[in-house]
């Protein structure tokens, strides 16, 4: 049950990572993760049934995520459609686009098929457990892609798209092609997400089209909770309690799903748990701000009496 809570934290982290781009660094509420998310899988499933290195078939399912990044974009550039409704016609379509890749079915499975995670367990084998040899790669996978947006945004393109989340009128003062940026950061966030798709099709060994049916959600709970956990400005922290989010969210997951019936909880009971976890995010959040301005207030009138 720990090393389960554990493997799907971290491969449903690479999602929240995305899911984190948008929301709180761009600053641009993307539905498409919905529908990237799946779509990932798809791709990932479709090329290893169809006998291609599953290191290749990462490469496809990140860049057909950054594909849908990229319309949901375009859309909203230059379309002037809010960065919401761009997102969800993205979605949208995306569901009919994983139906084709899926080969016109909704559930692949990857059943005696060969990929990334019958690699692992077989180069464990003897030496360690196959769920420990599999949580020990999803461990250096997901840190890898953590320390490599680091890196991204102590880059002089990764901090202009921070800025442009807090202040889009001085980025465009800047002489900055905004729309540019914005691509970038949506793809980029999307290409995660898909990432961690084709990761959870390895996981589940099978690939179905409502993968994402309410991901988006999953992903912005974990970005709250891990809000709680550390409070610091520097990208590294951010996307460290972004993991820890994500692993804390699949945990309290776990416990309704097992633990749940003691009050009546069920299954279909979590969505409803998820909901509600971001409300009470939202309103401590807002609780914070309106605590740490009245202290900001408190400290000025003191200074200004002395």
């Amino acid at each position: 049950m720990i090393e389960g809570i554990f493997v799907e934290g971290l491969a449903y982290g690479i999602m929240v990572l995305g899911v984190f781009i948008t929301f709180r660094i761009l600053d641009f509420p993307d539905l498409t993760v919905d529908g990237s998310f799946p779509l990932g899988a798809a791709v990932m499933a479709s090329a290893i049934t169809a006998g291609w290195n599953p290191l290749i078939a990462l490469g496809i399912a990140f860049l057909s995520g950054w594909a849908a990044g990229t319309v949901t974009a375009l859309i909203h550039n230059k379309l002037k459609v809010p960065n919401l409704l761009a997102g969800i016609l993205t979605m949208t379509m995306l569901w009919s686009i994983n139906i084709r890749v899926l080969g016109n079915r909704a559930n692949l499975p990857l059943i005696r098929q060969s990929h990334m995670l019958t690699w692992v367990r077989g180069i464990a084998e003897g030496i360690m457990s196959p769920s420990m040899a599999v949580l020990l790669f999803f461990v250096v996978v997901t840190i890898a892609i953590k320390l490599l947006i680091d890196l991204f945004f102590l880059t002089d393109l990764g901090m202009t798209l921070g800025a442009l989340g807090n202040n889009e009128q001085m980025v465009t003062n800047q002489g900055v092609n905004v729309e540019i940026i914005k691509i970038i950061g949506v793809s980029l966030s999307n290409g995660l997400v898909a990432v961690s798709g084709a990761m959870i099709a390895q996981y589940q060994g099978f690939a179905d089209v409502n993968l994402g049916q309410g991901i988006i959600i999953a992903g912005l709970a974990s970005v709250m909770i891990g809000e709680f956990l550390m409070r610091s400005n520097r990208i590294w922290v951010l996307t460290t309690r972004v993991l820890l989010g994500s692993i804390l969210y699949r945990a309290l997951m776990y416990l309704g799903r097992y633990y749940g019936y003691y009050i009546n909880l069920t299954p279909s009971d979590l969505k409803l748990i998820t909901g509600l976890l971001i409300i009470v995010s939202l309103i401590i959040t807002q609780l914070r701000k309106e605590r740490s301005h009245f202290e900001r207030e408190e400290a000025a009138s003191e200074k200004k009496n002395i």
